[in-house]
């Protein structure tokens, strides 16, 4: 079969492969029907930062139909249509046990640790297997996990209804943000992003106003109203530093971009106008609520989305993603039907 393998950082190769065989106790067996491109897929890429095996399949946003089922399983059915969590989490450690498999002692992510699915077929443990509505069309199915990812980082922000919110950053994190707030809260959305074009997407989408990191123009947009909640997705730490500067006291600033550089802050910014900021790491317990959001938000979720055809064209898609020249907020490659 078909599989997309990163060796190193830059050495990323579609080759022919093994199918995997019969799966083992407690897995099952997928053909994966779509799946998508992370930003942490090409950071990986790029930098090598969190290559653990070499060559290992790449791809942990992915979709696909059971189609082998290993001994013990019991939710789970040949013909199933599931998506797939990302975190390959132990379930014994002590986060684990407290229900905080995100931050696993021993926490690895699908398409790292083991194989993932930029590929015809892979295997998972049942446990990381859920089911999702036949009626999703794929591409959007393999939306799930980033979802969740989003749905995290907004539970966590956890605003109070009626304040306005401003989204740093309006690639695919932040464009999800956004677009779960737009209806799961009742306040003013503002969007900044170096990428005007795609800021101006993403707010008409969301219903959103679109604004620069400057603390005037974002009192104009907000008619002088305060504003306490922020979510960063770019990682930038000039964009958290701008971000920081324009909270009012009391404010929450939640941060799930990844980050390149440290961040030269004054504590006291944080302590004398009571600043929280809040990390938000891959999601806990929101998958499960992400694909059953997935129906109502599949007409939006398809705007946003590029389709590519074949794992063939993976690697162009990264040289693209690299050089900024995708229109689009996910990249998501169909594999089979």
């Amino acid at each position: 079969m078909k599989a997309v393998r990163l060796y190193d950082a830059f050495d990323l190769r579609v080759e022919e492969v093994d199918r995997p065989p019969s799966p083992p106790a407690g897995y099952v067996t997928i053909d994966v029907r779509a799946a998508g491109i992370c930003g942490s897929d090409v950071h990986n890429y790029r930098t090598g930062q969190w290559i653990s095996r070499r060559p290992s399949t790449a791809g942990h946003e992915f979709c696909g139909c059971v189609s082998a089922i290993g001994e013990g399983v019991e939710d789970l059915a040949i013909g199933d249509l599931v998506a797939a969590d990302s975190r390959f989490y132990c379930g014994q450690c002590k986060a684990c046990r407290s229900g905080r498999t995100n931050i696993c002692e021993h926490l690895g992510f699908v398409g790292e640790v083991c194989d993932g699915g930029f590929a015809e077929q892979t295997q998972l443990p049942a446990r990381l297997v859920y089911k999702h509505d036949p009626s999703l069309d794929p591409a959007v199915a393999a939306m799930a996990e980033p979802l969740a990812v989003a749905l995290h980082a907004v539970r966590r922000l956890n605003p109070l209804q009626g304040e306005a919110i401003i989204l740093i950053g309006c690639g695919t994190i932040g464009g999800l943000c956004g677009l779960l707030l737009s209806h799961l809260h009742d306040g003013k959305l503002l969007f900044a992003d170096l990428n005007g074009t795609r800021a101006e997407m993403v707010a008409g989408i969301c219903a959103g106003s679109v604004v620069a990191l400057d603390k005037s123009q974002v009192r104009t947009a907000l008619g002088n109203a305060r504003l306490r909640y922020a979510v960063d997705a770019t990682g930038s730490t000039k964009a958290i530093a701008q971000g920081i500067e324009l909270l009012d006291g009391g404010g929450v600033f939640a941060l799930v971009g990844i980050s390149h550089g440290q961040l030269d802050l004054d504590p006291n910014l944080l302590v004398e106008r009571e600043i929280s900021l809040v990390g938000c790491h891959a999601f806990e317990d929101e998958l499960a609520d992400a694909i059953a959001l997935l129906p109502k938000l599949q007409s939006s979720l398809l705007q946003f989305i590029e389709v590519l055809s074949s794992l063939d064209e993976i690697p162009d898609a990264y040289h693209r993603l690299i050089g900024g020249r995708s229109t689009k907020l996910k990249t998501i490659i169909r594999i089979a039907d």
